[in-house]
Parts: C-alpha cells; sequence; structure tokens
C-alpha cells in the first residue's frame, strides 16, 4: 500500500510535510520549519539566508526562497537533495512522536502527492520523481538502522 501525504493538518502523515511545525537546532541555529533550513539554504552564509530563517511562517519562508531577486549559491542543483535530507533526518531525530509515525509506515512506498511539484511530489499526473517521498523512505531506513546499533550496542551509544 502506498501512503500518500501532502498537507501539514492531515493526519497521521501531515508531519511528513515540509510545513509541519516541527522545528530543530541544526547548524548552530533554530529552525521552525524544514521548509525553513531548505529554502534558506539556496542562499547559505548571506544575510538573506537568515532572514529566510526567521519568516513567521513556512509559508512565507517557501516565498522568500522562490524569489529571485537574490541569487541562489552556485551549487545548489548539485547540494538541494543532500541539504533536504539533513533537514528530514533532524527534525526525525529531533521529535519522537513523529519519528514514530514515520517508522510505523513499514516498508510502504511514501509519495508526496502534491500535484504541482514534479521533482519533490508525485505530479498531478503520477510521473513526477517525489524525491521527497524517497528522502523520508532514507531517513526511515537511516533511524531504523540507528535504533538497531542502540539495542546492539547500547553502552556505545552512551559514550559517545
Amino acid at each position: 500500500m502506498t501512503i500518500y501525504f501532502y498537507s501539514s493538518r492531515e493526519k497521521p502523515y501531515g508531519c511528513f510535510s515540509n510545513f509541519s511545525p516541527h522545528g530543530f537546532e541544526l547548524e548552530g541555529a533554530w529552525w521552525p520549519t524544514s521548509e525553513h533550513y531548505f529554502q534558506a539554504h539556496k542562499f547559505a552564509r548571506t544575510p538573506y539566508a537568515d532572514q529566510v530563517r526567521q519568516a513567521r511562517t513556512a509559508s512565507e519562508a517557501a516565498k522568500l526562497g522562490r524569489q529571485r531577486s537574490h541569487p541562489l549559491r552556485p551549487d545548489w542543483e548539485q547540494v538541494k537533495d543532500q541539504v533536504m535530507l539533513q533537514a528530514l533526518l533532524c527534525k526525525f531525530q529531533t521529535h519522537a512522536d513523529i519519528r514514530v509515525t514515520l517508522l510505523a509506515t513499514g516498508d510502504e512506498e511514501l509519495v508526496e502527492n502534491a500535484p504541482k511539484d514534479y521533482y519533490w511530489g508525485c505530479g498531478a499526473d503520477g510521473s513526477g520523481q517525489n524525491m521527497l517521498g524517497k528522502l523520508l523512505m532514507n531517513v526511515r531506513t537511516i533511524l531504523r538502522n540507528q535504533e538497531a546499533q542502540e539495542r546492539d550496542f547500547p553502552s556505545s551509544s552512551k559514550s559517545n
């Protein structure tokens, strides 16, 4: 069975949305949502990146990040998936409740049902790349491996 998600208001899978209000600390800063982190990193190491980070809502961060009045970092296309992966991993490591939700999906395919997004979502006709879903499945695997390691080697995880 495929699990579709899109809106942060959907239960129980709204937490998979980058707009879900699950903030985290990463790189010495607080990020209200994974959307804030992702959009700000388009302009890494610039004053504009901090302006995006401080946006009041995820929607506002997305709007600021999509403006082209500020130049994107030159390597953006090469690093954007890794940036998203970092944000998602930190988000799900930070919040136990949504980590449980993600892990409870088992081996089901996760699909962002975003009709206008053919890169992060599945697009209107299902032909999109679904990169957000793929990265979430990757995070799920990483979290499973971390939990298994903590079970198998409990003292090593506490000494680090």
